[in-house]
């Protein structure tokens, strides 16, 4: 946690308001999201109960699973979901628009530009918390692999057609959620905790009401007031008043509402089943339908106030403006799905239970080269965020106070203009560090000369400003190719210039092997041995006289 953030929270318990941790909104909403507030039942890991989805706030869908354990409920509960999303997510992947890639040409292996097919945009999918992302990777792991009756006719408990489909994009995005800065799939929870700091620990930040009241209490009540009474206000019967943000249930719930519910249509159903004639059967389905009915009615009360909830935190986080870098995460964003389109329209096989060592490898330089990207964007959006990182020592501004022009000893000149910057921050400098700003939205680097305490350094000058430090660098590119630097590209006496130690665009690390070309070291090249073969059985070392006491 940084200092600001730390600052932040302090200042949130003291004021009974949560504070902002930025100006601008570093994540991408888009028009009309597809939310899914799911529920589950306690004690079976994946077992849906139930959900509110849609992408309309006032007519949401309740699907209901009225017995989990019954397999036949669990698929047409699947089922019915696919024939929510999966329309949801071909609107978008129809829509396409021309852009350029580069790719490698197999005859001369050089990089050229190709062009191919984008998706003009990219389904969004929010869930309410993180946990909510857990059960979307679940939900995926264990509907890809599904066999159709289509697929395999002798297999028991065939899948609907289309549930495999459904896994297999659902564990795209529980992917790509795991990419830093992606907003393929979102946690409100997670982002609203981006943009505002709590009074609360980051565990207690998960609940969505209790959030929310932090952000926006209600009138004459501060936010810890507000948040302690959605945690635990109850009604009459022992019930929350505002129930946790799934998918998990209250164990209040689960024992005094759901139990006997669900106990109540195994009766109908089974008195059902044993009707012996069209009169009682009938009489039998009224009570089947009431039951199930009941249970309707539980679900969507546990569901309807994190439905809401949901959608009143997206208003909060569209009140901020989008920050700069956020329409190019979503492009990246909007490439992964135009890939995984391409697949499933390839007919490719779902995603394997477990990576191979190269895709391993790609995965976590990707993520760690993302994260890096982040948040070096984030604090070039949002002044808020630099100062962070101003207070950290991993940034500097201040005013430029002297420019010295000045070239380097090669047979062609090039101007290497010293630069006087005068700043109050306390950069962490290394001998001969590079130092960045942004110059018309590319990086320019300069290079750390010397620092140099001031005369009277924090004491006041005649205008009531605190002395600082000066700090002397060397401007090293972007001034164009002339023996004089090109209008604009060096900073001029009086400028308020800002420069970070961190780099602002990330390099690509060094190229893995094709899978097929793995070394040994990490399972050796895949088909060398046949994972289907029968292995012989290893038998274990024969007792000895020493095994018996």
């Amino acid at each position: 946690m940084s200092l600001i953030t730390t600052l932040a929270r302090l200042e949130a318990v003291d004021t009974g308001r949560a504070q902002p941790l930025a100006t601008t909104r570093h994540r991408h909403l888009s028009e009309h999201p597809l939310v899914f507030v799911p529920l589950t039942t306690a004690g079976e890991a994946g077992a849906p109960l139930g959900a509110l989805v849609g992408t309309d706030r006032e007519t949401p869908r309740l699907l209901v699973v009225p017995q989990p354990r019954d397999r036949d409920l669990r698929f047409a509960f699947l089922a019915e979901l696919a024939d929510i999303v999966l329309p949801y997510i071909d609107a978008y992947a129809a829509d396409v628009e021309a852009a350029e890639r580069n790719e490698t040409d197999p005859e001369t292996g050089k990089r050229v530009k190709v062009e191919v097919e984008l998706c003009a945009d990219a389904p969004q999918l929010i869930v309410p918390s993180r946990s909510g992302i857990d059960f979307v990777r679940l939900l995926g792991r264990s509907m890809r692999f599904r066999r159709t009756a289509e697929q395999d006719p002798e297999t028991p408990h065939p899948a609907p057609p289309r549930v495999p489909l459904l896994g297999r994009w659902l564990t795209h995005y529980g992917e790509r959620s795991r990419v830093p800065g992606s907003s393929l799939l979102l946690a409100l929870t997670d982002v609203l905790s981006r943009h505002w700091a709590t009074g609360q620990s980051s565990l207690e930040d998960q609940h969505l009401g209790a959030l929310l009241a932090w952000i926006d209490p209600p009138q004459g009540e501060s936010g810890a007031e507000a948040a302690l009474r959605a945690e635990l206000r109850r009604d009459g019967k022992g019930q929350l008043l505002c129930p946790p943000a799934g998918p998990a249930t209250d164990p209040a719930f689960d024992n005094k509402l759901l139990a006997p519910a669900i106990e109540l249509y195994d009766r109908a159903r089974t008195a059902l089943a044993a009707a012996e004639d069209g009169i009682e059967a009938d009489d039998r389905l009224g009570e089947l339908t009431a039951a199930e009915r009941q249970i309707r009615d539980l679900v969507e009360s546990r569901t309807r106030p994190t439905w809401d909830a949901v959608w009143r935190g997206l208003d909060l986080l569209r009140a901020l403006p989008e920050g700069a870098h956020a329409a190019d995460r979503w492009t990246r964003d909007r490439w992964s799905f135009t890939g995984h389109r391409d697949r499933v329209l390839a007919g490719e096989p779902p995603q394997p239970r477990r990576d191979d060592a190269v895709t391993a490898a790609n995965k976590l330089a990707t993520r760690e080269r993302e994260q890096a990207r982040l948040e070096a964007q984030e604090a070039l959006d949002d002044p808020l965020v630099m100062a962070g990182r101003r207070l950290a020592g991993e940034a500097f501004a201040g005013e430029v106070t002297d420019v010295v022009m000045a070239y380097n000893e090669g047979k062609r000149p090039s101007p290497r203009p010293l630069v006087t910057v005068r700043t109050d921050d306390r950069p962490h400098f290394g001998e001969r560090a590079k130092v960045y700003r942004s110059l018309g939205g590319k990086p320019q680097a300069a290079e750390f000369v010397e620092y140099v305490r001031s005369e009277g350094e924090g004491t006041p000058d005649a205008q009531g400003h605190a002395l600082g430090s000066l700090v002397v660098l060397r401007v090293v590119d972007k001034m164009g190719r002339g023996k004089e630097p090109e209008t604009g590209s060096v900073p001029e006496k009086g400028d308020l210039v800002c420069f970070t130690l961190f780099e602002h665009e990330q390099r690509g690390g060094a190229k893995l092997p094709d899978p097929e070309d793995t070394p040994w070291t990490h399972g050796g090249p895949p088909g060398e041995t046949d994972a289907a073969a029968p292995q012989p059985e290893v038998q274990p070392d024969a007792v000895t006289d020493e095994d018996v006491l």
